[in-house]
């Protein structure tokens, strides 16, 4: 179904891709993220599992014979599936028996457990991850820098204009989501605080039906908040509750309530790259945590503008987490991977891009022009000591993710320097 104020994104090509090769494919990620809307760009029929009308008929539709809502022309969205699982099933059985590509477009904003689920639906249905929007894709930043000529060593100097801290602000606190484009800054930063609110109060239940106690929830979620882009442990998560709420929890709750934050999308963690990068250093295997967005962690927090005016630190964690949510989505449109580097000598990477070739890319991140130099040094101190190694498979890129830098450039030490307004996939 086109849309004439449709406005493109990252994913598409890849939906195009696995259109053609698959039978069906399924589109996953956080609640108002945008997965319908591109969903509906690429069908040609459409059913709405969730519309309440007629007392959400479709559902019962779904329930009673799963196979009549699949008719339609295809490609075929429907949309929500997961409000009824054996949907999936219904979709794989179709697509195994037609044997015809680009059938069925699912899209889901939670992840059940397997009740009612027969199939796994390998080589059947393809899985999708969408994410909120990257700074490119809701046109803040130029797009003047590709990251994928960048993993090859390719990058044209060019200058790209100032950045403000309070425009850098801007971007972090009113996130990724589409229904923030055009919004001023004080009405986007409701749309965060509302979704974590629909989510606790109503999905987290929907999932399987259990009663948990989202108190609990909200704590573990603002030590999340408070660790962002840190590789924080399962034990101060309970810490942090234990303070805030002077009440054990136990550590398989903390466990499942992290399981239930996956499985809704909300938390979207950065796993640790150690392939081959130096045999000697014993690298540590923990993930760096991130929430689905940044903006999320703002709601948490209630952060303002002029609070994170006054608490750089925190501004530095959320400005990490904003690139490392782009730079994900940018890698994984052309095959790469994002990581993170952390080994026991207290040496760090914030972003590794592991490329389809195997080779890789080592990024600093920075919110400030003025951290550049000390960034490029320790990337350069990193990439010697691999290089000292025999068995050691050095970085083929070394560059900093920057703020407020107004030039992409190379610098005579051979490192890169690209502002993050300025890069694209």
């Amino acid at each position: 179904m086109k849309r004439a104020e449709y406005r493109p994104r990252i994913l598409d090509r890849q939906v195009e891709e696995y259109l053609s090769a698959f039978g069906a494919v399924c589109i996953e990620g956080p609640k108002w993220c945008g997965k319908t809307w591109t969903a509906s760009h690429h069908s040609k029929s459409e059913i709405y599992i969730g519309d309440p009308a007629g007392n959400f008929q479709n559902r019962q539709l779904a329930d009673l014979s799963p196979e009549l809502v699949l008719e339609g022309e295809t490609p075929r969205l429907i949309d929500e599936w997961q409000e009824v699982p054996p949907l999936w099933d219904a979709v794989r059985y179709k697509a195994d028996q037609t044997q015809r590509k680009g059938q069925f477009i699912l899209t889901g904003s939670a992840t059940p457990n397997h009740k009612g689920i027969l199939h796994s639906g390998a080589g059947r249905i393809a899985r999708l991850r969408m994410r909120p929007m990257t700074l490119y894709e809701s046109g803040t930043s130029s797009g003047k820098i590709s990251l994928e000529a960048l993993c090859s060593g390719k990058m044209t100097p060019i200058m790209t204009g100032e950045v403000s801290l309070k425009t850098l602000i801007d971007f972090i606190i009113r996130g990724g989501w589409p229904g923030n484009l055009g919004l001023p800054a004080k009405q986007a930063a409701l749309l965060p605080a509302q979704y974590l609110n629909a989510i606790l109060e109503d999905d987290v239940y929907r999932m399987d039906g259990v009663k948990r106690d989202t108190s609990k929830m909200r704590l573990l979620l603002r030590s999340l908040a408070r660790n962002e882009s840190t590789t924080v442990t399962n034990k101060t998560l309970m810490q942090d509750i234990k303070a805030a709420d002077d009440e054990d929890i136990d550590p398989a709750t903390v466990s499942a309530y992290l399981d239930i934050f996956k499985r809704l999308f909300i938390t979207d963690n950065q796993p640790p790259f150690s392939a081959g990068i130096r045999s000697s250093v014993r690298v540590k295997q923990a993930e760096k945590r991130h929430l689905a967005d940044p903006s999320l962690a703002c709601a948490i927090l209630k952060a303002t503008p002029s609070g994170l005016l006054h608490d750089l630190e925190t501004l530095g964690f959320l400005f990490e987490s904003l690139c490392e949510r782009d730079l994900r989505i940018y890698a994984e449109s052309f095959g790469a991977g994002l990581y993170h580097y952390q080994d026991y000598k207290n040496q760090e990477i914030d972003a590794v891009i592991e490329r389809p070739d195997g080779q890789w890319c080592a990024f600093e991140i920075k919110l400030g022009a003025s951290q550049i130099d000390t960034a490029a040094s320790a990337l350069i101190k990193i990439k010697r000591q691999i290089e000292s190694d025999p068995k050691g498979k050095p970085p083929a890129v070394l560059a900093v993710i920057c703020g407020m830098s107004s030039a992409a450039y190379r610098r005579p030490d051979g490192v890169f320097v690209v502002p993050i307004t300025a890069l694209k996939n």
